[in-house]
């Protein structure tokens, strides 16, 4: 859900942006949550000379963009340029069926499995090795790197210390020889190994593209793909505008970049009206830019009003932390006879939910946050003493209060938050609206309901002792983005703790 902005004159903050990009200036623009950045942006290419590109974050933004910019400007995500590219050759490469690990063990070369550790506790088989050296591909495939390092594989739940860095040493062989499978197209007959949309994404920012045209637009710059970013500092030829908002970068932890943050652009200007809400959200969200440290405040929409308190009944939504909580919250919609939605789906919650009931059945599991486990037990030892445990602590928490099958029964019971789209999957069974969807901050972002309800997970950090502790800036921005996807009510819940931090 994009928020769009009345059909009226540019304010003085779009007119400057305008001629900035009139002008031929390298920009980059500061867009606060809801302030209409789409919106500026097609006024501002009006304004421009020459052919555009529009990069997209993802194919529904550059669907929607393209119905809303002018003919001069293409609008497109890095796959699509990648794959037109270079994508194309290995069409028939990404039709191979899902490989099992035993598949890609033979494929790779992997004949035997390993003991990470002295006790003989830690082991992982040939299969899951081979899975390995494919997840550390996919992870330099997200790097600007032009060499697969240690650095690309992947850390494993249960896999620490002296026997992380054998299991490093391990993988990237094994990781290098399926990089070396990837790169052979349909023509040569030789790749075996199922080839993926961000590997040709990988194999064209490595070619070194130069994109043909005058000016680029890099929208949502803030959680750019590092490999992304490489492409686009690369355009030295082109007036390049990155626009974003710094404070809602949220994917820090998995390799994304701000490049707003590193772009070297002429100017920065910053778009702080916003269309989304009054003036009474936009006062909680500049609480949370003050801990982040932003020079932006956002000024609410004129004549719009909203209410920051207590939602009675269900909101439109709510937004969790985890996924667990997340888990919590529809299982608490389900049990009050709600259709109930998760934004983007259940289908990863499901999984982790089966591999724990292989687990707690002692079959083992090939699930990737699960498989250096024998036994639920262990899996349990390892959450109870690990630092950074954090998520599948409390997702372990879950399964023990509710039960695998519990879990698993309610995310079949869940509704799509959209309409099917008609084409591949499409059923055919009429769509009924879901009367609450559920969320963690993560996946909100991008997304906007008239009512919100903050989850019981967002505590406020606190010391060993008690004290209130330093908020972080991953934290802030997570609240940041959360409270701001309110139109109309906001019920703010643990978050009212940040009265106490920087003033009601």
């Amino acid at each position: 859900m994009t928020t769009t902005q009345p059909a009226l004159r540019p304010t003085a903050e779009q007119q400057a942006i305008i001629d900035a990009c009139r002008d031929g200036h390298d920009l980059v623009i500061e867009a606060g949550a809801g302030t209409g950045k789409t919106s500026t942006l097609k006024m501002a290419s009006r304004s421009m000379r020459g052919a555009g590109l529009y990069l997209a974050y993802n194919k529904v933004t550059a669907v929607e963009a393209k119905a809303a910019f002018p003919d001069t400007v293409d609008c497109r995500t890095a796959h699509s340029l990648a794959f037109h590219a270079v994508g194309r050759r290995y069409t028939g490469r990404m039709d191979t069926a899902r490989q099992t690990g035993r598949d890609l063990a033979d494929i790779l070369g992997v004949h035997r499995g390993v003991t990470l550790d002295t006790a003989g506790l830690v082991k992982l088989g040939r299969g899951q090795l081979a899975r390995l050296g494919v997840a550390t591909v996919s992870q330099f495939c997200m790097s600007a790197r032009r060499e697969i390092t240690v650095a690309d594989v992947p850390a494993v739940n249960g896999v620490e210390g002296d026997a992380r860095e054998v299991l490093q040493r391990l993988v990237l062989p094994i990781a290098r020889t399926a990089w070396e499978d990837l790169q052979h197209d349909d023509r040569s007959g030789r790749g075996r190994l199922r080839f993926l949309h961000d590997h040709y994404l990988k194999l064209w920012q490595l070619t070194g593209p130069r994109l043909p045209v005058d000016y680029l637009l890099f929208d949502e710059a803030q959680d750019a793909n590092p490999v992304i970013e490489a492409v686009v500092r690369a355009q030295g030829h082109l007036q390049t505008v990155a626009v974003g908002d710094s404070c809602q970068q949220l994917y820090a932890w998995r390799g994304a970049v701000d490049a707003l943050s590193r772009f070297d652009a002429d100017l920065r200007l910053y778009l702080s009206q916003s269309w989304r809400f009054g003036t009474e959200i936009a006062d909680e969200a500049n609480k949370w830019l003050t801990v982040a440290g932003a020079t932006m405040r956002l000024v609410g929409a004129p004549g719009q009003r909203g209410r920051i308190g207590e939602i009675s009944g269900w909101p439109a939504a709510i937004l969790c932390r985890s996924n667990a909580e997340t888990v919590r919250q529809a299982l608490a919609g389900l049990a009050a006879g709600l259709r109930v939605a998760i934004a983007g789906g259940g289908t990863s919650i499901r999984g982790l939910a089966v591999a724990c009931l292989e687990l707690k059945d002692g079959r083992g599991t090939s699930h990737p946050e699960l498989f250096a486990f024998n036994t639920w037990g262990e899996v349990q030892d390892y959450v109870e003493e690990a630092d950074d445990a954090g998520e599948l602590r409390t997702f372990v928490t879950l399964i023990d209060e509710h039960g695998a099958e519990e879990v698993i029964a309610a995310m079949d019971q869940l509704v799509d938050e959209e309409p099917a789209r008609r084409g591949r999957g499409y059923s055919g069974r009429p769509w009924s609206a879901p009367d609450v969807v559920v969320s963690t901050g993560h996946k909100a972002k991008g997304r906007e309901w008239q009512s919100v309800r903050i989850g019981d997970d967002f505590q406020e950090p606190v010391e060993a002792d008690g004290r209130p502790a330093p908020i972080s800036r991953a934290d802030a921005n997570l609240a940041y983005v959360a409270v701001t996807r309110a139109r109309r009510e906001l019920d703010r819940g643990p978050l009212a703790y940040i009265d106490g931090r920087v003033g009601a």
